[in-house]
């Protein structure tokens, strides 16, 4: 976290990140270029950049929608997501050279603006096989546009953290929008199966992630108050570890008990900045630390510290014996809640 918005502090794990990824697509586009000049017949530079460019644009796609789901099936996988937006911007990047080099390639020459021929080109909307792909790939691009210049944490402060979520999410739109775009485009273009085999099996990856990831959180979902009139005993105290936490659904409510400093205290899991799960965090210098973007609370409180203004719903915490209780009803947030201190 910073006290302003600023450039990109290029630290020694930003900079291997990004030198890794440019390196690796790269490396990409050289290799599709020469095994498709090499096994290719007939086609031209222009269409081997364009599919090489098109290509690796949908790979770093599968990639990033990847990251989310396996961040939450393993913790080993969060260093990529505190640099997804890099990608996402150079996925950008990848898909609008892509698109530019595509519309002067096959609209550029003729007597109507690109961008309308690309709309009016092909009016075969009732055919399968001769659907016009290309405007699929237009609203997508839009989209990621748009994502990426939202990417900076300045947009999220100022559009607000739902309406930058809801935007965000809008990836999964142009998700589908790219999977119709290369269905479609194949179909009227390609007769070999293997571009078909491989885009199916990137699709049921990104399908089988997700809902694995949703299935283990259900799992874990288990409601454990029946009403919001009496605390809940949600655990021993030696069944949370020292400065972590263990994460409990109340009344629909996912709350994150932590243990710190012999106290244990209680807040939302979820961080005000992009829903990051606060119990998968620690706490660092007696504050409860995000995993997925380092944003950090004070566990009584649920304050940020100054001059950042987050704050997140706290819940009153008990101790009985051994045993550890939760009142469900969540207290407004930035609300200080007594922490219940841990008798040695």
């Amino acid at each position: 976290m910073s006290v302003g918005y600023k450039a990109v502090g290029w630290n020694r794990q930003k900079r291997i990140y990004n030198v890794t990824l440019v390196g690796g697509v790269g490396m990409y586009l050289i290799m599709f270029i020469v095994l498709g000049a090499t096994l290719g017949k007939g086609v031209s530079a222009e269409t081997l950049l364009i599919r090489a460019l098109g290509t690796a644009a949908l790979l770093l796609l599968h990639i990033i929608l990847s990251i989310g789901p396996l961040c939450r099936l393993d913790p080993r996988f969060l260093p990529l997501l505190y640099n997804r937006r890099h990608m996402g911007v150079t996925m950008f990047i990848f898909g609008a050279a892509h698109g530019v080099f595509a519309l002067v390639q096959f609209h550029g020459l003729g007597n109507l603006n690109p961008f309308v021929s690309v709309l009016v080109s092909n009016s075969h909307y009732g055919s399968i096989s001769d659907f016009p792909f290309q405007p699929l790939g237009l609203a997508a691009l839009i989209i990621f546009f748009l994502m990426a210049a939202t990417s900076h944490d300045f947009w999220l402060t100022n559009l607000t953290a739902p309406i930058w979520k809801f935007l965000h999410m809008l990836v999964y739109v142009a998700y589908t929008l790219i999977i119709g775009h290369v269905v479609l485009g194949v179909l009227q273009a390609e007769t070999s199966p293997v571009l078909t085999f491989i885009l199916g099996a990137g699709l049921l990856w990104v399908i089988g992630l997700h809902m694995t990831a949703a299935l283990r959180e259900r799992l874990n979902d288990n409601d454990m108050a029946d009403s919001k009139d009496k605390s809940v005993d949600v655990c021993a105290i030696d069944e949370i570890p020292n400065g972590k936490a263990r994460i409990f659904t109340l009344t629909g409510d996912r709350v994150a008990v932590f243990r710190y400093d012999g106290k244990i205290s209680a807040i939302s899991n979820v961080c005000q900045h992009q829903n990051g799960p606060l119990g998968e965090g620690c706490v660092i210098d007696g504050l409860i630390t995000c995993p997925w973007h380092g944003y950090q609370y004070a566990p009584d409180s649920g304050e940020s510290p100054p001059p950042f203004n987050e704050r997140v719903p706290t819940f009153n915490v008990k101790i009985i014996g051994t045993r550890v209780f939760v009142d469900p009803n969540p207290n407004e947030p930035g609300t200080r809640a007594e922490p219940a201190r841990i008798e040695e």
